[in-house]
């Protein structure tokens, strides 16, 4: 049974990050330029200039912050921020889309068309002050995350409509060539955000069929977990037992009650720990 866990309507909400230390789930809504959150029943707002859309956790109070233009490290006590590194900065035509910090330490970012432009983005990894490209021609990153043991990451291109896995080696980059996880074409069905359980299981949000999926570590679909909203765009696990499964949602271009807010569900499995990027 799904419940509305923030009702502020997020325009593009995504990027939904559990802070395994501050107990407290942090997520952005994308078009308005805003990151979210709520700590203990109190809704926290932090506006920006531009674009953000992903996050690593850093410390308790800093985080590593994906924007338009630039990495850079939130205090979220002081509200102070520092570049880090640029990210496509001389491309007016892109900003930063989903983003997850890997069990190495790095932190992997996507990026894509302001207005969806073809092929216009790629995914990159940041990890050890080197921002490497690790894939381009990419119209609409998303469902970036690892498996437990780091050696698997997941991706994909939602226009596509295949989720891809690469293997990693010991240091987290990729060391082969993407091939197909799960392909959804035969069910149009659009992968968005995803997040992997502690038992290796990739749970990817679907935008258009009001759903996040469940997929077993050899790509069988398993189950599914319905909700309201239409445009569900990316799941994290939380809570103090890792089994509540949030999720964001977009009201970009609909105008429902239940569009755009953020919600949770109790699931029957523990996710992992959002590993800490490493500086």
């Amino acid at each position: 049974m799904s419940t509305v866990f923030d009702d502020r309507t997020c325009l593009l909400g995504e990027g939904p990050l559990w802070h395994p230390e501050r107990r407290q789930l942090f997520w952005f809504d994308i078009l308005n330029r805003r990151l979210l959150s709520r700590d203990n029943g109190t809704p926290h707002t932090w506006q920006f200039g531009e674009y953000v859309s992903a996050a690593g956790w850093v410390s308790r109070s800093e985080l590593l912050i994906a924007s338009q233009s630039k990495l850079f490290l939130f205090d979220l006590e002081t509200e102070a921020s520092s570049k880090v590194c640029d990210l496509e900065a001389d491309d007016a035509v892109t900003r930063s889309n989903d983003g997850r910090a890997d069990p190495k330490g790095g932190f992997w970012i996507g990026t894509m068309g302001i207005n969806v432009e073809k092929a216009a983005g790629a995914i990159y990894r940041f990890h050890k002050w080197e921002l490497r490209k690790l894939f381009d021609g990419v119209t609409i990153s998303n469902a970036i995350c690892f498996s437990p043991d780091g050696r698997t990451a997941y991706f994909a291109d939602t226009a596509t409509q295949v989720i891809q896995k690469v293997a990693l080696d010991p240091d987290g980059w990729p060391s082969g060539t993407p091939e197909t996880f799960v392909d959804l074409t035969s069910g149009d069905l659009n992968p968005d955000g995803a997040v992997v359980d502690s038992d290796g299981y990739l749970w990817n949000a679907q935008w258009g069929a009001g759903r996040v999926a469940r997929y077993a570590p050899d790509g069988r679909f398993v189950e599914e977990i319905k909700l309201p909203a239409s445009q569900i765009t990316c799941p994290a696990f939380g809570g103090d037992d890792l089994k509540t499964l949030f999720a964001t949602s977009a009201a970009e271009g609909l105008s429902g009650e239940v569009d755009g807010k953020t919600w949770l569900t109790e699931a029957a499995v523990r996710g992992q720990i959002e590993h800490r990027v490493v500086l």
